[in-house]
């Protein structure tokens, strides 16, 4: 897919320079993507018994026994489950199920935990903000803060940052007792 997408930018450039029209060069890419769609669709073959999922991993990895896992951890987790493979740092190949969400850092900052014995944010009831955003401004939080600290329940934020001026005013007010507030 990367090969193809930069042949057509480097053809589209050479196009557009020679005084081609970009917008029917847009158009034409359109036509062919739906072109090529309607191909891939016709061609298809659904691969659902363990077996065929099994095969097909196989050949995409190179290697029969990564096929058996892929097949073994798209029975496990379902049609809706998320695969996520990984380097290893040993010679061993596992196949872990993480039931829930996982993530791959903590709280954002030490001054959100709750329970400094086990270093841990224990939350109860909180409101749950989750964003696939980054967080750097409070104003953005404000309206939403106010209002959580109305209920004194506490809020667990889950995004793909929480920094800048967000954060310090999060563990601020954390630490003067406004409100408690989880930053993932």
């Amino acid at each position: 897919a990367t090969v193809l997408a930069q042949a057509m930018i480097q053809e589209g450039l050479k196009n557009v320079t020679s005084g081609a029209n970009p917008v029917g060069i847009r158009q034409g890419i359109d036509k062919a993507v739906a072109v090529a769609l309607e191909e891939l669709a016709s061609i298809s073959k659904e691969v659902s018994s363990k077996e065929e999922i099994a095969q097909v991993g196989a050949i995409s990895a190179a290697d029969e026994e990564i096929g058996q896992f892929i097949s073994e951890a798209m029975e496990k987790v379902g049609n809706d489950g998320v695969i996520t493979i990984e380097e290893s740092k040993g010679f061993k190949t596992e196949l872990e199920v993480v039931e829930g969400m996982q993530f791959d850092r903590g709280y954002a900052s030490p001054y959100m935990v709750t329970d400094s014995d086990k270093m841990v944010a224990d939350l109860e009831s909180p409101f749950i903000l989750i964003t696939d955003k980054k967080i750097s401004s409070f104003q953005d939080l404000l309206p939403l803060l106010e209002q959580v600290v109305q209920t004194s329940r506490p809020i667990l934020i889950v995004a793909e940052d929480v920094e800048g001026d967000a954060l310090t005013n999060i563990v601020l007010n954390r630490l003067r007792g406004t409100f408690t507030a989880v930053a993932v």
